[in-house]
């Protein structure tokens, strides 16, 4: 279905309900520049890092597109487990593995409280940037503790330059994109106002200092297209 959650007037923040769910796919494509191919590196990097027997979490995994991409590359039996807290989007998730006839395991769950077992890699598309700050680094040092030694953990986020002129022409450079995938100007207003105070993102030198101030040895930037990036932390 094509996203039209925007085209309306909105009275709420933004929250992945129902409405948001039926549409993400479509949101995603048109939302994120160059998303399939951020994904791409994602599942390649994943891949090599999973042996047989492996573990893989995906935090905020929404329709499980991505988990599914990854089972599809598959040479050996591991364990992807996908969390959200969203019944909507893990509804949507489920239908896609069993049509798919995929053994991942969805669930609802709270990312900051999960007790996660030993993993190779954790995965997070787009979901630290709405884990509020207070209990962003919080996550990540939970994250890298509960890797294996030179485990990874690859990450998506929108960031921010704090040089104000560049913020902005990089804001309008991605209004610009979204405009080309066919968003409207209200459509793009009415979001940026649903998700205000929502998604707080950092900027790229934030989040590899997070990174290494919670137990990472390493962090660097592997995709990025102009506010977007895609980020690799090793233990």
């Amino acid at each position: 279905m094509n996203d039209k959650v925007f085209s309306k007037p909105i009275k709420k923040q933004f929250e992945f309900d129902a409405e948001v769910a039926a549409v993400f796919d479509d949101m995603l494509q048109r939302s994120v520049p160059f998303y399939k191919e951020s994904q791409k590196i994602t599942q390649f990097f994943a891949l090599k890092q999973l042996p047989s027997g492996g573990r893989l979490y995906d935090l905020g995994c929404s329709t499980a597109s991505l988990l599914l991409n990854i089972h599809r590359g598959l040479k050996e039996e591991v364990e992807l487990i996908g969390l959200d807290n969203s019944e909507a989007m893990l509804e949507q998730a489920k239908r896609k593995c069993e049509a798919y006839g995929a053994n991942i395991k969805v669930l609802n769950a709270d990312i900051l409280e999960y007790e996660y077992k030993e993993a190779d890699v954790f995965v997070s598309n787009y979901t630290l940037q709405f884990i509020r700050p207070l209990v962003r680094e919080e996550l990540v040092r939970k994250i890298a503790a509960s890797l294996k030694k030179e485990g990874l953990f690859i990450f998506s986020e929108k960031v921010i330059s704090h040089h104000s002129k560049l913020n902005k022409d990089l804001i309008e450079c991605y209004y610009d994109f979204k405009k080309e995938q066919g968003y409207s100007e209200y459509e793009i207003m009415q979001k940026r106002e649903a998700l205000e105070n929502v998604l707080v993102p950092y900027s790229e030198e934030e989040n590899i200092k997070m990174a290494l101030n919670c137990g990472f040895s390493h962090c660097e930037v592997v995709f990025r297209w102009a506010n977007f990036c895609t980020f690799i932390a090793v233990k």
